[in-house]
Order: C-alpha cells, then structure tokens, then sequence
C-alpha cells in the first residue's frame, strides 16, 4: 500500500479529475484524491493524496495558493478566461492606452481582504448544483459575494506580443496587452475574477489568459513531477524518492511523541494527558511515533489537558 502525498505539475488541458485516472493506472490504486482543483487551462502544482494520506485532505485544501497569473487587457469573456468567447467591446478605454504605473496603482486596492462573486463557470455548488453546469446550459443565478485575501499581487512582466496582425484588422480585433502577475493569495480565491475585477477598475476589459500555480502550502514546482517523469519513477521502482511522508505534509501542526503504551491508546481512541500553554483550544496536533510516522491527529482540549485522537491512521 502507498501512503503519501505526490506534488504533480498538471498540464495543460488535463481537468484534476483525469489527473486522479492517471495516476489511479500508473500506481495501480483507486485511493487517490487531490486537493484545490485547477481548471483544465491552468498549469502547476496540483497536490495528490495517495492511500491513507486521503484523510489528511482538511488538513490541507486550506492552504495559502500563490501563482503566475497572465492577464490580458482589451476584451472580457464570458468565462473570464482565454477559453471563453468574446464579449462585445463596449466604450471603455483602448488597452494600448495602458500604462504600467496605473496598474501597478490599481493592483494596490486589491491587496489585503476583498470580496469577489463566484463566477458562473466554477465548480463551486448552489443548491447541489454546480455553477458551471448551470452556465453551460445558458443559466445564471445569483452567487453571494465570498471574501478572500491577496497577500500580494504585482506585475512580474509585460508582455507586448498581441499586436493586431492584418487579418485581425479585417476581422476588427481589438487590441491586447499582456501583463503577467504575480499573486499569493487565500484558498478560494478566484484568479479569473480577480483578472476581471481588476480590468473593470481600470476601465478596460479583461480576461485572464493563462494560470500557472507555483505553491500550495508548503508544496511548490521544486517538488513536482509531470505525469510522464512519474511513469518513468515508478517504472524504475523509485517512487519512495519523490513521494512526501503524510508526517511531512502536516508538518505544520503542532506534534507530540508517543510512546508504545499511547500509541496502544490512540489507536483505541482514548484521550492522552497533554499540555501546552501556547497551544488553542481544539487546535489540531500530529500524534507521530519515535520514528516520526504519523499515528494519528488529535485535538487539543484545554480545559481537560488532553488530547482526543480524531483521525487514527494506523
């Protein structure tokens, strides 16, 4: 059995669930999950969790998202990204009427906590509905604006390669300019939105035209494989060499050592004596042997000094 967390970097045009069936065929298990799914465009970091590491997923889908984000200035969609079609131009301003330091002064009164709408085309659920079903089907409800946070957000390029070519003069498209970002942000954010929001601040329309994340967590592209080199490690019989210890992924929880005696506990679910000042209550603790294997994650409780295990791994 595999027990462990594998960082893969998705490719484009893949949706997370068909990187689920790949990886189901090359490791040969069906236990497979993965957490803060990425549209089929997008490209990155996409965090698989392998047998028993599944549990571990609400430890996890919460993290801190950063990525590189293309954004690109003279026309909306309506998807708010690349794969949509066109909206009509409206009377807003000219894109090659842009100039970086207005961005740069907009991107500002992103920064910080900021509600967005849900768009129609996400997975997100109304009523047991996904909107992006409903969208397909040519409906559109009303979505509750959420907040989220943008820890930072900046111009990392400029990318001045959509200049009109003859034909697209004849077929009357408008002008692009591409600016590409850099953004770090909270579970849930919404990046097309944001592409959105942002050009309807400055007056001109936008969609985003390429996502690529680079971290989730703690999991960034330095600890990715792509689909084919994870074949090729498997078939090599040196998957232990990429694959992340479930102790490792939830390392950022506090942890206690057990002993034989309480790991014997824990595995009955009895509560264990603990205390620790600076510890919340009903905060989460990683209950790990001599060995640093993940026994199990418990929940501080204060007022009783103790630990109750809630989710027992072994």
């Amino acid at each position: 059995m595999i027990d462990g967390i594998l960082i893969v970097d998705k490719p484009i045009g893949l949706t997370s669930h068909d990187v689920v069936a790949r990886l189901r065929r090359i490791l040969k298990t069906k236990r497979i999950g993965h957490t803060g799914t990425l549209d089929p465009f997008a490209t990155g970091v996409l965090v698989m969790l392998v047998g028993k590491a599944t549990r571990l997923a609400q430890f996890l889908d919460r993290d801190a998202k950063e990525y590189e984000a293309v954004i690109r200035f003279g026309f909306e969609t309506d998807t708010g990204d690349g794969t949509g079609r066109r909206k009509a131009k409206g009377e807003g301003r000219k894109a090659e009427e842009l100039k970086i330091e207005e961005i740069e002064n907009v991107l500002a009164s992103f920064r910080g906590e900021i509600e967005q709408t849900p768009p129609m085309y996400s997975a997100k659920k109304v009523d047991g509905k996904k909107l992006y079903e409903l969208a397909r089907k040519g409906a559109e409800i009303e979505r509750k604006p959420v907040k989220v946070s943008i820890y930072e957000l900046e111009i990392i390029e400029q990318q001045r390669t959509q200049r009109n070519t003859e034909k697209e003069i004849i077929d009357q498209k408008p002008k692009t300019e591409d600016y590409a970002l850099r953004v770090a942000c909270s579970a849930g954010t919404y990046v097309r939105t944001l592409a959105e929001d942002i050009g309807k601040k400055i007056g001109v329309g936008a969609h985003l035209a390429q996502l690529r994340r680079t971290k989730a967590g703690k999991f960034d592209l330095s600890k990715a494989v792509t689909i084919e080199e994870l074949e090729e490690i498997v078939a090599a019989a040196k998957l232990n060499d990429i694959l992340i210890s479930m102790n490792e992924a939830v390392a950022h929880l506090p942890k206690i050592a057990l002993n034989a005696e309480e790991i014997k506990n824990t595995q009955n679910g009895k509560r264990l004596n603990f205390e620790r000042i600076e510890i919340e209550n009903n905060q989460a603790i990683r209950m790990i042997d001599a060995a640093e294997n993940l026994i199990a994650i418990g929940f501080y409780l204060k007022q009783e000094k103790s630990i109750q295990p809630k989710l027992v791994l072994i």
